[in-house]
């Protein structure tokens, strides 16, 4: 089973680097598989989800501690005060340095819960992008979610013609790259709830990025 490391712990806080392939929450068509939270409150006690990150994503993931910290950090997260920086690798270079995407979603659409542009009945979503290491087979590149809609990142990206690598829900070609959806959850930025203060968390890129890296200019 894979697992988490923690990245900082308060009274208030758990900040954790999430490996990929571990849920948060249970799965319904898997409800007896290990996830996340359940791993977590074992050794730390009673905690309160403020966000998710998919399944196969690694990444900066934060819990509240106390009720208290869960209702400040919501509201955060509710009124778009945070921070989140992804790095993807994706199939392909794209012509751009920076692009903002703005492609209405609807989301767990048919037997694989897709989610879906639907400029018609979806919700805003929006996320900047920026081209870090490009690549002849593959590139680097930072999205930053403006929203936080189900799989935002993955179907923009779908949409402009780069898929992430290993993303064969999102028509991802197979190169034997990497076994998930290359997506880590870099860095996430918020106020502390007891005082205000700025926090910033980061999590080391994990194992599977770091070969694919290394082949980057």
């Amino acid at each position: 089973m894979p697992s988490f490391s923690v990245i900082h712990l308060s009274d208030s806080l758990l900040v954790v680097n999430k490996p990929a392939g571990l849920s948060t929450l249970p799965e319904g068509w898997q409800p007896q598989a290990p996830y996340l939270l359940e791993n977590l409150q074992a050794e730390f006690g009673r905690l309160w989800v403020v966000h998710r990150l998919d399944k196969t994503t690694s990444g900066v993931m934060v819990f509240a501690r106390t009720a208290e910290a869960h209702r400040a950090l919501n509201l955060q997260f509710q009124r778009r005060q945070t921070q989140k920086v992804y790095h993807a690798l994706v199939n392909g270079c794209p012509p751009w340095q920076t692009h903002l995407a703005r492609h209405r979603l609807r989301v767990n659409v048919g037997h694989s819960h897709r989610t879906v542009i639907d400029h018609a009945k979806g919700l805003e979503a929006e996320t900047a992008l920026s081209l870090l290491r490009p690549g002849p087979q593959y590139s680097l590149l930072q999205a930053e979610p403006h929203t936080g809609r189900t799989h935002q990142i993955r179907v923009h990206l779908y949409a402009l013609g780069f898929p992430l690598l290993g993303d064969s829900l999102y028509s991802a070609p197979p190169t034997g790259l990497i076994d998930r959806p290359a997506l880590h959850a870099l860095r996430l930025s918020f106020a502390d709830p007891e005082d205000g203060l700025p926090l910033t968390f980061e999590a080391p890129y994990p194992e599977d990025f770091l070969p694919l890296l290394e082949k980057l200019p």
